[in-house]
């Protein structure tokens, strides 16, 4: 998150307009958020008032995680051997064993699947938004639709003032140096509907968040007189080039600087409050120290937080070589950890109820290995996890085919897993909202959310 401060002759700097409560700086204008309240909500009954969305970028192995076939050829089945799990009749694989204690809370999906099979911001814009594009590849557009973290933020603020939708650790590229994937910004809503995106690495011993917290000096007086600089900009006092960055404030500005009178958003990111026995759980690493920060955003009142679990889409789950030594030394059981640490810790504190956690990558991996001994894309099967929330817990939706490769029962497209997380959030999918030139969106016209799915 660090930016140069960007300074005028009539302006303070970047970081001063952010601590006087215009925090556009972060791509996120609370005042934005906050008129949601006043337009009203949705009609769908809400099931989950929060969620927490891993993402395996890269596209985990579903043959080696969560649908393993010990019955097909070795060129298929691989190295892993099935596992029992805490709901009689459902494996996972060797490697997920923490996670397999707690199938009985969970819902598994085994027949996702969708058009996309070569470009990862494709694939991750279809899992994340429910719009396929087919293999138009590319970074995020202003013209995308949105995240489900900027609707949820949106349709439902915050209780208290916090940031209603987060990301971390990474800003996950396209390929080492491309451009932004898509499907994590606040697209045709706008840029106030962005996450906050937070870079650095919990799991550091100097992590915090600088930026969320006034400087000494300034005191209520100058936090008084910051908000009269900002109306005498709203009202043309000043340059058009300042009325630019306050275009979006208006009667709800008294309130953004409420989040600078809250501790809240502080507290949330003092990760090294939590005790030394809960951080060694999540596992000391950045994926697991992010998802115990998620879960730490959540309990201050932060609607949703992702999790992408890569800096860019070949970084991680994406094993075209070497699947089975990537997964068994390093992916798998810092999932495993952090995954079963989370549900273990959200069901301790009686929140699993009411939040909703789904693990889910763009696509799955080929049947059959190839000869680097990995796995390629396959997006016409592959499997998801989801928890809490409303979701069913011990179930299993779907299967797939002898060798993984297609659904065999009940098939289901990301639109519909998308309808299903917003039916849990209490928005519906036909929901039709504006962009900033008043046109008319539906979110995701030709989803519907699955039923089964749901207690």
């Amino acid at each position: 998150m660090n930016r140069a401060d960007s300074r005028t002759d009539c302006l303070p700097s970047r970081r001063q307009i952010l601590e006087a409560g215009a925090i556009g700086y972060f791509g996120l204008n609370l005042p934005t958020l906050l008129r949601a309240e006043a337009e009203g909500q949705t009609s769908a009954r809400r099931t989950a008032d929060s969620c927490i969305l891993i993402f395996l970028d890269g596209g985990p192995s579903h043959l080696d995680m969560w649908d393993l076939k010990p019955s097909a050829p070795a060129e298929i089945r691989g190295e892993f051997k099935p596992i029992a799990t805490s709901l009689p009749g459902v494996q996972f694989g060797e490697h997920l064993p923490k996670m397999a204690r707690w199938m009985h809370e969970c819902t598994l999906i085994r027949s996702a699947h969708h058009g996309v099979n070569n470009s990862h911001a494709a694939a991750v814009y279809a899992a994340m938004t429910g719009h396929d594009r087919g293999e138009i590849g590319g970074g995020a557009r202003p013209t995308d639709w949105p995240a489900i973290g900027s609707v949820f933020g949106r349709m439902h603020p915050p209780q208290v003032p916090i940031v209603p939708y987060v990301s971390l650790p990474f800003i996950t590229k396209e390929g080492a140096g491309g451009p932004p994937q898509p499907g994590f910004f606040g697209g045709w809503m706008g840029r106030a509907y962005d996450p906050l995106f937070v870079l650095k690495d919990p799991n550091q011993a100097d992590f915090q968040i600088e930026e969320l917290s006034p400087r000494a000096d300034l005191q209520s007086a100058r936090l008084e007189s910051r908000k009269q600089l900002l109306r005498d900009l709203k009202t043309g006092q000043a340059s058009s080039q300042s009325e630019s960055l306050v275009r979006d404030l208006d009667g709800f500005r008294q309130r953004a600087f409420e989040l600078l009178t809250s501790g809240a958003a502080q507290k949330a990111f003092q990760i090294e409050q939590e005790p030394g026995r809960i951080r060694d759980a999540y596992g000391r690493n950045i994926y697991g120290q992010s998802v115990l920060l998620a879960r730490r955003l959540i309990e201050a009142g932060t609607r949703m937080v992702s999790v992408s679990w890569a800096p860019d889409a070949n970084a991680t789950w994406d094993t075209h070589g070497g699947n089975f030594t990537k997964l068994k030394n390093e992916l798998l059981p810092q999932l495993d950890s952090a995954v079963s640490a989370l549900l273990s810790d959200l069901h301790a504190r009686n929140r699993l109820d009411r939040t909703l956690v789904v693990v889910m990558g763009e696509f799955g991996r080929t049947p059959k290995i190839n000869g680097a001994a990995g796995r390629d894309h396959w997006n016409f099967c592959y499997s998801l996890l989801m928890a809490g929330g409303g979701v069913k817990p011990g179930y299993v939706y779907g299967a797939s085919d002898k060798i993984g490769g297609r659904p065999s029962l009940n098939p289901v497209s990301p639109a519909d897993i998308v309808a299903t997380i917003y039916h849990c959030l209490g928005i519906s999918k036909d929901l039709e909202l504006r962009d900033s030139l008043d046109r008319p969106f539906t979110l995701v016209p030709w989803g519907s959310h699955v039923p089964d799915l749901l207690v």
